[in-house]
């Protein structure tokens, strides 16, 4: 069922493909079977005295033909099924990386990122040996046995007999496989997930892993993964690696019982005009009786890549069938007059899956030009609550407004085009600098001065300027994949500078000046002050000094607000608030 549903994601130039491998492989199958016809009757011919020598030549002839053009279909064939599969391939891809797309948050976390990697790579890969390997022989079979048999049928009952019990054979052997290797193939995928997983983690942990001397540790980890893949991947071919020597058993044995079956029978009418006759039934009995046998021989590959492929299209199916939690809105701008305001109303909001709040009941309002602050302890909430604006998550209650309206009515591009948003974590991305500072912007033309311009500005806002000027190729100099060409300090800026180039309404910091010196951290903040009057500033911070000039502070503590106000209001009602700024400050540089 689900690979007949992924079969039905085909665009019309796959389903024309696909009626052309079929045709292909319908007429290769034909000629392949007139081939015993032909043999029949030149050993008719050649057993036939007064036979003319022009007639068996004719016959071979024909014979040699249909093999000739049995050999240009298989090509065609195998061409058209691997264009089918290729062009198949790369749409799965597309449309699950499109989908994968518009997943919010929730639905990353669930799948995973390391069984997503899967899926759209290693899962997408075996559904492409199915359809250019398997998908032919799916056809072929059935066709292939079908005409066969209306080919021999009616002829002597001992041949069919012998046929009949290497077939029951051949059954057993493929429902043994089915019994015990597909459930192995299923396992698969699955394991193929942990390895990615556990090769994920160690590649971008190594620094840590370097630093703990833990090599050993992550190895053990790896291998273990390593082993049950291998283990299980080896079992299921175990199972596969006695379907060939058991069919190849069966087909020599179905050989030697048709001939020795047919001496019988031929003795029998030696000395009649019937025995030639026979031997030539016989000839042509036993190609087709191979054939059929050949043909569930070919069932040894078609349910060595089915079972993979079926799970594949399940896991993919899960994927493409999961509805985003989030769903677009139709507003494409908020409210006259709200420009740049951020409202929370009785907001609470929980992760999938758990049981608690992590935010509860928050209530404020951030206006046009404004700084708000968040701190508080680690795992109080504060991005958690940053990450409700451009709608990463959805509230469980209450409302988040942004212009006057509430985010879930806005488009999603629409809104996330309002806000620059700096994350915890910086983010850089294979390219240039340049690239990355306007990432995702509508400016892709670089020898274009405005645009260069305004990548210098906020590069230059953002503290970057000294260090991208020193490098070879400066604002053109390549940024490795994960910025690790770069230190922590270096991306954080260049994670500012990205959304400063947006000129957004909103700007979110969340936690992007730790990694600064103080130093940096205080002639950033002045810049960045300057460079965006009139816009809303909200900074998650761990520090005191980056947000005690900020219009208002909001103190977070275990998802709940317990103080809201201004440094100094905050140092005289809010005892969290004291106790965070005593432990990173002296009482003379509180005052």
């Amino acid at each position: 069922m689900s690979m007949i549903r992924i079969i039905k994601r085909m665009r019309r130039t796959e389903v024309i493909l696909m009626c052309c491998s079929f045709c292909l492989v319908i007429f290769q199958v034909w000629t392949d079977l007139k081939i015993p016809d032909y043999m029949s009757e030149i050993t008719r011919l050649v057993k036939t005295e007064g036979s003319a020598v022009s007639d068996i030549v004719r016959a071979g002839g024909m014979m040699l033909a249909c093999a000739v053009l049995s050999m240009c279909i298989s090509f065609c064939a195998g061409f058209v099924s691997s264009r089918l599969a290729a062009t198949f391939s790369m749409h799965l891809r597309s449309d699950i990386f499109h989908k994968v797309e518009s997943f919010s948050l929730e639905e990353i976390d669930r799948f995973s990122t390391a069984s997503l990697i899967t899926r759209s790579t290693n899962d997408v890969q075996q559904i492409q040996n199915f359809v250019s390997r398997g998908f032919t022989m799916v056809i072929r079979v059935p066709i292939t046995v079908t005409i066969a048999l209306i080919k021999i049928w009616g002829k002597h009952w001992e041949w069919t007999a012998v046929t009949s019990g290497a077939v029951f054979i051949v059954i057993l052997a493929v429902i043994y496989v089915i019994k015990y290797a597909h459930p192995r193939f299923r396992r698969m995928q699955t394991l193929t997930d942990d390895l990615n997983r556990a090769t994920r983690e160690n590649l971008t942990g190594i620094r840590v892993i370097r630093a703990y001397n833990a090599e050993e540790y992550q190895e053990g980890k790896f291998a273990q993964a390593n082993d049950n893949l291998t283990n299980n991947a080896l079992q299921a071919h175990y199972a596969m690696a006695v379907m060939h020597p058991t069919m190849r058993f069966v087909h020599n044995g179905l050989n030697v019982g048709i001939y020795l079956v047919g001496a019988f029978i031929i003795s029998r009418m030696l000395g009649t005009g019937e025995a030639l006759t026979t031997f030539s039934e016989m000839v042509v009995f036993s190609n087709y009786a191979g054939r059929i046998l050949f043909s569930f021989m070919s069932l040894n590959m078609i349910f060595n890549t089915i079972p993979r492929a079926t799970v594949c299209c399940e896991r993919l199916l899960e994927v493409l069938d999961t509805e985003p939690s989030i769903t677009d809105g139709e507003r494409m701008k908020g409210l006259e007059g709200e420009e740049g305001t951020v409202e929370f109303r009785n907001v609470s909001f929980r992760y999938p899956g758990t049981e608690g709040d992590v935010i509860s009941n928050i209530s404020f309002t951030a206006k046009k030009g404004e700084t708000v602050a968040f701190i508080g302890a680690t795992g109080s909430g504060k991005t958690s609550l940053v990450n409700l604006i451009p709608r990463f998550y959805d509230v469980r209650e209450g409302e988040v407004l942004v212009d006057g309206v509430d985010v879930r009515e806005y488009d999603q591009k629409a809104l996330r085009a309002l806000v620059g948003y700096a994350p915890q974590r910086a983010v850089l991305f294979t390219g240039t600098i340049a690239d990355n500072v306007d990432y995702g912007s509508s400016f892709n033309t670089y020898d274009e001065e405005e645009t260069r311009e305004k990548i210098k500005k906020a590069v230059e806002v953002a503290q970057a300027k000294n260090f991208v000027e020193a490098l070879d190729d400066g604002y053109d100099a390549e940024i490795t994949r994960g910025g690790t060409n770069v230190s922590g300090g270096q991306k954080q800026r260049l994670s500012i500078a990205r959304a400063i180039f947006r000129d957004p309404e909103i700007y979110i910091f969340d936690d992007t000046f730790s990694a600064l010196d103080y130093q940096t951290d205080r002639t950033l903040r002045a810049a960045l002050k300057e460079y965006t009057q009139g816009a809303t500033t909200l900074i998650v911070a761990q520090r005191i000094g980056t947000i005690r000039d900020a219009d208002r502070i909001i103190v977070l503590d275990e998802g709940k607000m317990v103080g809201m106000g201004t440094h100094s209001e905050l140092m005289k009602d809010c005892e969290v608030y004291r106790q965070i700024a005593y432990t990173q400050l002296s009482e003379e540089e509180l005052q």
